[in-house]
């Protein structure tokens, strides 16, 4: 018996954010970070609360890749003042730090007689899709931890295209890429399904209709919402399929080398593709299958498998030179002999990371040294 868990109730389009005016609610505890603070988009949330009678206490240390003394300083500020409802604003990072917070504080109190708050993401970035998923990551030193628990799903997603506008260009393709890639990896995940598969496909779709119009004019609201709600489709996609490899490659490579998550994810992708298609081999495996007919589906040229599977990488990496993203990880101004002296250890994490079960095709030691080499 499977399961496809849909659980967060999504407000989107324009003017989304006044869902919070409409919270009964006595006293909120907002998760951010000091940039979302500085440029005033966290004004948009207190103004609203204030309106509503609502008042507020703030966690705003939040960091890129936030480390366990950030999940603890935000529990101690969440005890202080129990709130009845959590709100997340900011990227993917805000977001896995304040689901992290709930369940960590939750679960080390379970003898305190408290209701779980209600929680509520708002993403202000289009990359992530954790405003829908059950999926925290962690850095404990240099790795990157998956945690994974549907009591960490948000209650709701408000998705609102006036808070991504500003988002730099090359901040819009990292991210950009990141969802291409949930939607890439969640549509061969082993644990894929009917219900999965038609919002992978829809997520794919959106983003190479729109992620270049959004990287070259940041402004087009229609194509930033678009591609807000391609982030969150593909979210939904994920959290359900689980992903693959490339994310286990770039959750390693990204810890160790502080290199941003989709930023990461496209470094890899196209490699990835190929390994699982067995592109050097026969290339007639269910995953080259499902790429190909992703290929059809964009109307690439497609009328082999292989020919699918090839069109599909050239694809991305068209869409990666159009954003003027680095053609390899040296490009990113790591040097060859550093890589080499942290290669075995991001091998080892990725082999132990949570997404690798669920790979279309086994992967070995070896082959993921080989993937990383080719990448670089």
């Amino acid at each position: 018996m499977n399961q496809f868990l849909i659980k967060p109730k999504v407000q989107f389009g324009a003017n989304a954010l006044d869902f919070i005016s409409q919270m009964h609610a006595h006293h909120a505890f907002i998760v951010t970070d000091k940039a979302m603070v500085k440029f005033g988009l966290a004004d948009e949330v207190t103004r609203r609360l204030t309106q509503s009678g609502i008042t507020f206490s703030i966690y705003d240390d939040v960091m890129p890749d936030p480390d366990i003394s950030a999940i603890v300083k935000g529990m101690k500020i969440m005890d202080m003042q129990y709130p009845d409802v959590v709100i997340a604003l900011g990227g993917g990072s805000v977001i896995d730090a304040a689901k992290a917070v709930i369940y960590s504080l939750w679960h080390t109190k379970k003898d305190v007689n408290r209701v779980k708050p209600q929680f509520i993401a708002i993403p202000t970035t289009s990359g992530t899709g954790s405003e829908v998923t059950s999926f925290s990551v962690i850095k404990s030193q240099s790795e990157k931890l998956v945690l994974v628990d549907e009591f960490m799903l948000p209650d709701v997603a408000i998705l609102d295209p006036v808070l991504v506008k500003s988002v730099p260009a090359s901040i819009t393709a990292d991210t950009g890429m990141d969802v291409l890639c949930h939607a890439l990896e969640a549509y061969v995940s082993r644990t894929a399904s009917d219900f999965s598969d038609a919002l992978a496909e829809k997520a794919v779709q959106l983003v190479f209709g729109h992620l270049i119009d959004c990287y070259r004019d940041g402004s087009n609201l229609v194509a930033r919402e678009k591609m807000h709600n391609a982030s969150c489709i593909a979210g939904m996609a994920f959290t359900n399929a689980s992903l693959g490899i490339t994310h286990s490659l770039a959750h390693a490579l990204g810890g160790v080398f502080h290199i941003p998550h989709g930023r990461a994810n496209a470094l890899l992708m196209a490699q990835v593709v190929a390994f699982n298609a067995d592109l050097e081999g026969r290339c007639d495996n269910e995953a080259a299958k499902r790429y190909a007919n992703l290929a059809k589906n964009l109307n690439l040229p497609a009328s082999t498998m292989r020919e699918g599977v090839e069109s599909l990488i050239v694809a991305i990496n068209v869409l990666k030179d159009e954003m003027n993203m680095p053609k390899g990880i040296q490009a990113t101004g790591i040097n060859e002999f550093d890589f080499n002296a942290r290669l075995g250890e991001m091998v080892g994490q990725a082999l132990r990371d949570s997404c690798t079960p669920t790979n279309p095709r086994d992967v070995s030691k070896v082959q993921l040294e080989v993937l990383y080499r080719q990448s670089f």
